[in-house]
């Protein structure tokens, strides 16, 4: 029901894109990530729960952008369409895609740990999965969201103790937010970067419950005691140095894996991802009760295998989604090296496969680019530091 084109994921039968990385008549969108939504189509489709973010990155198109609420079926030309949740950030869907009874489901980005910032992820049954794979190894296993929280917060108080501010850093849209909903505000005040700050006002507007919080641009100075939540371009910038002695952290499903810390030059990783980890990636695939599965953007290889070594029909799907950046590309090689024991990380199957994390990316800021192929601009994760708030 869904082929790879040159423009992305296309429904011959409704004549709609999910997802689509160009500019095409008819877009069908899961979430507000920049890999996920593309600048210039005629029209978009997302579901109302994310609506606000979705407008707010799509700039002078938002008005192109229409909300259907979670469960809401629409019939385009004769496919049957709906939204369900991802759990992944505010608003994210999975697509579900049903005509004469066969049943497709696009997951896009999605997690199943618990997140008071979006709505939960809901198991869809299908006969075809399109899944998500950026943490498609056995050794990603995440540690409880509540022990990372603690851990963060600790981090917090020693550092307002000894005269410190804490930088924290976190992707700009979804996961700065969940970071603000696990701080304790009774340690200090909470400063976020504007890019964290025009995201964090929309989920208010969206009924997220968060913490108080001050825009700190960088005029503001010395930030003595304060956590400020800022997107990960930011570390080491002018901006950053104006807020005096600090300490640096950064939370990441990449701050699992050896190493990826001592790269990123902080002073503390905290594992907090906002994808599936092995566990639930097998757990969730298993719950739609799928007979194929068609594995994208991340350690699809090894996926597929396993997989197909349970009976499943699985096979790797090319596409321009990116998944978790930051360390991503760096950290594919080492971990399939020193970690995968025994689980192949060579494709399988269809040619047009993604053999790692080729692409690595959540969102940040918003910024434009070329794409790799001289295409047309699309939205562009950047978060850069000299934007509003120098």
């Amino acid at each position: 029901m869904l082929r790879v084109t040159e423009s992305g994921l296309y429904c011959d039968l409704g004549d709609f894109f999910v997802d689509p990385w160009r500019p095409v008549p008819r877009a069908v969108v899961t979430h507000a990530h920049s890999d996920h939504l593309t600048w210039g189509c005629g029209s978009y489709l997302v579901s109302e729960r994310g609506l606000g973010v979705t407008r707010e990155r799509l700039g002078e198109w938002s008005g192109r952008a229409e909300g259907m609420p979670f469960g809401e079926v629409r019939e385009i030309n004769g496919v049957r369409v709906s939204f369900h949740p991802a759990g992944h950030i505010l608003g994210s869907a999975q697509v579900r895609l049903e005509h004469r009874g066969e049943v497709w489901v696009a997951s896009g980005d999605y997690k199943t740990d618990p997140d008071p910032t979006c709505d939960a992820w809901e198991p869809v049954r299908c006969h075809t999965f399109i899944t998500e794979s950026t943490f498609g190894l056995p050794i990603y296993r995440w540690p409880a969201p509540r022990e990372v929280f603690a851990g963060i917060n600790a981090w917090w108080r020693e550092n307002a103790a000894a005269g410190r501010a804490s930088l924290l850093f976190g992707y700009g849209l979804g996961k700065a937010q969940r970071l603000l909903a696990g701080l304790d505000p009774s340690i200090g005040p909470i400063l976020v970067h504007g890019a964290v700050d025009r995201m964090t006002a929309l989920y208010r507007e969206a009924g997220v419950d968060l913490p108080p919080t001050e825009y700190a641009t960088a005029s503001r100075g010395v930030a003595t005691g304060a956590m400020v939540v800022a997107p990960p371009s930011t570390d080491g910038s002018a901006w950053a140095r104006k807020f005096g002695e600090h300490s640096t952290a950064f939370a990441s499903g990449w701050m699992l894996v050896r190493g990826a810390r001592r790269r990123r030059s902080v002073d503390r990783g905290f594992t907090l991802s906002d994808h599936v980890d092995w566990p639930q990636l097998l757990q969730a695939i298993d719950a739609t009760g799928a007979e194929r599965v068609l594995v994208t953007h991340g350690f699809t290889g090894p996926v597929v295998r396993w997989l197909r070594e349970q009976g499943l029909s699985a096979d790797a799907l090319a596409t321009r989604y990116e998944g978790e950046r930051d360390d991503a590309q760096v950290l594919t090689a080492e971990s399939e090296s020193d970690t995968t024991a025994g689980v192949s990380a060579q494709p399988a199957g269809d040619p047009r496969v993604a053999t790692g994390d080729e692409f690595a990316g959540d969102a940040d800021d918003i910024r434009t680019s070329s794409t790799s192929d001289g295409g047309p601009p699309v939205i562009r994760d950047g978060s850069d530091a000299r934007g509003a708030d120098e």
